[in-house]
C-alpha cells in the first residue's frame, strides 16, 4: 500500500490517493468521517476547527461499499477557501493582489524561513500553506482506512495523552486497550487519568490567556498484532524503525520511544528484557512488555506501545522575535490562526500514522489482492504461531 497527499491549508481542498488496498474491503465515507471528527476535537483547539467540519468524499476505487483493488481517492474540501480565493488563486492575479496576506516575517520553530530559502520563495506563505498541520487531515483519513483493515483482522488501535505541558497522567495498571480507547475518547484532553483532566484544562486556559502554547506526549497502543511483522535482515525492514519515522513525521513531533523507552538507558537488563512464556492456549507470550512489543525490529505478539513527544505549536499570539526577509530588520514574527495546544488531537493523528504503517506491513507480508484472501492468510498464520 502506498499513498500520497496534496493540498494547501487554505486551498480549495485536500486530496489523498491510496494504492494497493485489497479488493472487497468494506469501506464507507462514514468510517473516515468518524476519525476526521475525532481529529477536530480536544480542549485547546483554535478558531479553524469552528470553520472546518471535515467531511470526506470518495471519488474512486470503491463501488457499492467495497474497495475494487484500484486506487482510492479521498477529498476533503476546505470551507475557508471562500475567504482565500484571491490569495490562493491558481491562476495569475494582478500584481497588487500578490501582496495580499504576504508573509515576510518567518515564525521561529516553523518551516517558514528554511522553506523559503530552499525553494527560493519571496512570499513565505508558499511554505506555510503546505507545512501547516492541516495536512494531517488526510493522514487521519488514510489512517481511518488502515484502521478498517486492522479492525477486520481483530487488531485494535488506541491513543491517549500521557503528558501535557509538564502535567503527567498516572496510567492505571491492567486496563485493556479497549478500555483505554473508551476512556480516552470520552475525555476532552484524551487522558485516562481523571485526576489530572481539570488541571490540564486549567493550564490550557492559562496558556491561551498568555498568548503562549504547550506541548506534550501521546501514547499509541496496538493490540492483537501477530508476531513476526517486520524483519531484522536490513535496517529499512525493521517495523519499529518504520513506525518511528511515521510518528516523527507528524507536524511538531520531535521524539519517539517504545515500551519503557529512554528509561531503558538507566535500568539493568534484568529489568528491561521480557521473559518468554508458553502455554497451549496462547502459545508464546511475554511476562512483561518493557520493549513495547518489539524484538529485533519485529513484533513479538505483545501490544505495540509507542510514544511521541510534540513540541509547543510554533505559532504564538505572543510572537517571538524574527527578521523581516525584505529589510533584514528585527520584527515580531507573523501571527497565523492557531491553537494553544493540539496535543489531544495529535494523539488521533499518531493513532492514524501508526495504524497505516502496521496495515501496510500486513499487506506486504500476506497475499492481499482480495480482502478475503488476506483474512484467510492471517488466520492461518495465527494458528501456525500458536503451534510453533
Amino acid at each position: 500500500m502506498r499513498y500520497i497527499t496534496a493540498g494547501e491549508s487554505h486551498g480549495p481542498e485536500l486530496t489523498a490517493i491510496i494504492e494497493g488496498l485489497p479488493a472487497g474491503l468494506p469501506l464507507t465515507e462514514e468510517d473516515i468521517n468518524l476519525e476526521l471528527a475525532r481529529r477536530q476535537t480536544g480542549y485547546g483547539r483554535g478558531g479553524r476547527m469552528k470553520i472546518e467540519k471535515d467531511q470526506v468524499r470518495i471519488t474512486s476505487g470503491i463501488r457499492h461499499g467495497k474497495t475494487l483493488g484500484s486506487p482510492v481517492t479521498l477529498v476533503v474540501e476546505n470551507n475557508d477557501w471562500k475567504n482565500w480565493t484571491t490569495v490562493m488563486s491558481v491562476a495569475e492575479v494582478p500584481e497588487k493582489d500578490k501582496k495580499l496576506r504576504r508573509v515576510a516575517r518567518p515564525r521561529p520553530g516553523h518551516a517558514d524561513l528554511v522553506g523559503g530559502m530552499k525553494y527560493h520563495h519571496d512570499d513565505l506563505r508558499n511554505v506555510l500553506e503546505r507545512s501547516s498541520a492541516r495536512e494531517t487531515t488526510m493522514r487521519v483519513a488514510i489512517g481511518a482506512v488502515a484502521k478498517k483493515i486492522l479492525s477486520e483482522l481483530g487488531i485494535i488501535v488506541a491513543g491517549h495523552v500521557t503528558c501535557l505541558g509538564g502535567i503527567h497522567a498516572k496510567l492505571p495498571e491492567n486496563l485493556s486497550i479497549q478500555e483505554i480507547q473508551k476512556i480516552s475518547n470520552a475525555s476532552d484532553v484524551r487522558v485516562i487519568d481523571p485526576d489530572v483532566e481539570q488541571e490540564m484544562k486549567d493550564l490550557i486556559d492559562e496558556t491561551k490567556k498568555k498568548g503562549d502554547t504547550i506541548g506534550g506526549i501521546v501514547e499509541v497502543l496496538v493490540g492483537g498484532v501477530p508476531a513476526g511483522l517486520g524483519s531484522y535482515v536490513q535496517w529499512d525492514t525493521k517495523l519499529d524503525a518504520k513506525i518511528a519515522q511515521a510518528v516523527v513525521s507528524i507536524n511538531a513531533f520531535k521524539g519517539v520511544e517504545f515500551g519503557v523507552g529512554f528509561e531503558a538507558g538507566s535500568l539493568p537488563g534484568s529489568q528491561v528484557m521480557d521473559e518468554i512464556l508458553w502455554d497451549e492456549q496462547d502459545g508464546y507470550t511475554r511476562r512483561s512488555n518493557n520493549l513495547g512489543g518489539f524484538e529485533g525490529g519485529m513484533t513479538n505478539g505483545e501490544p505495540i506501545v509507542v510514544r511521541g513527544v510534540m513540541k509547543p505549536i510554533p505559532t504564538l499570539y505572543k510572537p517571538l522575535q524574527s527578521v523581516d526577509i525584505d529589510t533584514k530588520e528585527p520584527y515580531k514574527a507573523s501571527v497565523e490562526r492557531s491553537d494553544s495546544t493540539a496535543v489531544p488531537a495529535a494523539s488521533v493523528v499518531a493513532e492514524s500514522v501508526v495504524a497505516t504503517v502496521v496495515a501496510n506491513e500486513l499487506l506486504q507480508k500476506f497475499p492481499s489482492d482480495s480482502f478475503a484472501e488476506l483474512k484467510t492468510s492471517v488466520a492461518e498464520y495465527r494458528e501456525y504461531l500458536k503451534n510453533y
